[in-house]
């Protein structure tokens, strides 16, 4: 077999083993638990800029990137502009397409520290509701005929998610992703937000679940997940398998 062939045939194999051993899957969501009450997510940079996210499924994004060779990544949910800089960054590298950051309130600071950044050229901004029909419209306008990837990561509340669904996952086209950051809310003990209006039973996996009822063009990619093992986004990784 040729050398390339079989390892990738071993790495299947691999990402098999590891989706059937429902006892690593259990821990692997202990762990998530365990480490979630010291906000281990906020602990990572990306090229100076705080990333708010798992390592790991950052990792999982990246290959998601280089498989689609997006001419456009749109991510909901901005904060410090970590996530925008890294996938500008992996755009940067292949020497193709942009990035979309909405959200509702852009801070001035990490406006100007995005705005400063060497990835900015590949960035652009929109400040508003990312469910709002002005920011849709204004957001169709800009994928317009492109390749999109998807990421949802702002309010994790059931209907807004659902809104964003609706929203821009008819963007993403056949081979391409939405990915729905988050819903790890719902493998979290009841109560575990206090601050927050999101919890379980209303959250992003359950819009997840109610959004794929009515939307055969997207089906949960399990692969990703369970090779990752350690990841906020379980049932949240939606490939498209239909035009």
């Amino acid at each position: 077999m040729n050398p390339i062939k079989q390892f990738e045939t071993e790495v299947r194999e691999n990402i098999r083993k590891l989706r059937a051993d429902s006892d690593l899957q259990a821990s692997s969501r202990m762990w998530l638990r365990s480490v979630a009450p010291c906000q281990y997510a906020y602990n990572f940079r990306w090229m100076g800029r705080p990333i708010i996210q798992l390592p790991q499924d950052m990792v999982a994004m990246q290959e998601i990137i280089w498989e689609v060779k997006p001419d456009l990544v749109i991510e909901c949910g901005i904060a410090h502009g970590g996530a925008l800089v890294y996938y500008a960054s992996i755009l940067e590298l292949m020497g193709h397409g942009s990035v979309l950051g909405i959200d509702i309130d852009i801070r001035a600071h990490n406006r100007e520290a995005i705005e400063q950044h060497p990835m900015f050229k590949r960035i652009e901004m929109i400040e508003g509701s990312s469910i709002a029909p002005e920011i849709i419209s204004k957001v169709h306008d800009i994928a317009k005929g492109k390749k999109v990837v998807v990421v949802l990561d702002s309010n994790h509340t059931h209907d807004h998610v659902m809104g964003e669904l609706e929203a821009y996952a008819p963007l993403v086209g056949k081979g391409s992703y939405c990915v729905v950051m988050d819903t790890t809310v719902e493998d979290m003990p009841e109560g575990s937000f206090p601050d927050r209006p999101w919890d379980k039973g209303n959250n992003p996996k359950t819009a997840v679940w109610e959004y794929l009822k009515k939307d055969d063009r997207f089906e949960i990619d399990r692969d990703i997940e369970s090779k990752l093992l350690i990841t906020v986004c379980a049932d949240g990784y939606l490939k498209c398998v239909k035009d």
